[in-house]
């Protein structure tokens, strides 16, 4: 995979957010605002515009309250200055699931529900791997507690619309493991909507990354982080051209790359305060006619 030079980036009608300084050492690092009074209709006027936040690994803890703290002005930061974008989706480790019962994933819905945006989630290695291991927040429970009417659900896995696009939130967990892959289920829903709907762009989100980005030796540890069939993977999927963006997380660590037409999106873990700021970090992602058209991270402070 190829890195993807930042200067290719167009920052268009943003607001300069000086304030929040420069986060080096990652693509596209200025915050991005919208202005006062602006509509999600009027930045999103047709169905080849598309713009939403990825955020990963925020870890909501209840041992940890800080961890509370800290997604609460995820809330407050998306809506006081990202009222354009079209949705915010979450994409695993979105809370630690260590206490008995459903009280952190009631926590952590209660608090996303307060976005002014639809949003949605995929489960990471902690949903997947309870503590206690007999948790009830199985992953059928948590199909019923986070996935919205407006998903259609396909086993583990569920797609959504937007305009021309569509997003495939892919379950690539294991249960009670930290290593994910695609099960043989979930590669032929995604295949399948690749090859029907050749129309549209398609979105893939997973926790899961789909190379060794970093560029790590230790063999467990690139087993623990990338798709164990990511090869398969990709030779199964990435050849399709509607195909334009994959986004995961799960290593902690930022990345963006192009993989033939793809587009391979790791995005920095939100919970470990990260550059000169110690600031926690989500990215912003704007599209047009199914092509990246800007990417920026963003923090909280």
């Amino acid at each position: 995979m190829k890195p993807i030079n930042r200067r290719i980036f167009i920052k268009k009608g943003l607001l300069g957010l000086a304030g929040y300084g420069l986060l080096s050492g990652f693509l596209g690092p200025f915050p991005v605002a919208a202005s006062k009074g602006q509509t999600r209709a009027a930045a999103n006027p047709k169905d080849e515009d598309f713009s939403f936040i990825h955020v990963t690994d925020t870890h909501l803890d209840l041992g940890k309250p800080q961890t509370v703290s800290w997604l609460e002005m995820f809330v407050e930061r998306v809506n006081r200055d990202f009222s354009h974008i079209d949705l915010v989706v979450f994409g695993g480790d979105n809370f630690n699931n260590n206490v008995p019962g459903k009280k952190d994933a009631e926590t952590f819905k209660k608090i996303a529900d307060q976005l002014k945006c639809p949003w949605y989630s995929v489960r990471g290695n902690k949903e997947s791997t309870p503590k206690p291991a007999s948790d009830p927040l199985n992953q059928a429970e948590y199909a019923r507690m986070f996935f919205s009417s407006d998903v259609r659900m396909a086993g583990r896995d569920w797609s959504l619309e937007k305009g021309k696009y569509t997003i495939l939130g892919i379950d690539s967990t294991i249960e009670h493991h930290n290593n994910g892959r695609f099960t043989e289920e979930s590669l032929n829903f995604v295949e399948n909507q690749l090859k029907t709907h050749k129309d549209r762009y398609f979105i893939l989100l997973n926790h899961h990354p789909y190379w060794n980005f970093w560029g790590g030796k230790d063999q467990a540890d690139i087993h623990k982080y990338v798709l164990n069939n990511a090869d398969e993977v990709k030779k199964r999927l990435f050849k399709y051209p509607n195909l334009r963006l994959t986004l995961s997380g799960h290593k902690h660590l930022d990345n963006v790359a192009k993989d033939g037409e793809v587009t391979v999106i790791s995005t920095l873990g939100y919970i470990v305060p990260q550059g000169k700021k110690k600031d926690h970090w989500f990215r912003v992602v704007e599209m047009k006619n199914g092509n990246l058209l800007s990417q920026e991270i963003a923090g909280i402070l």
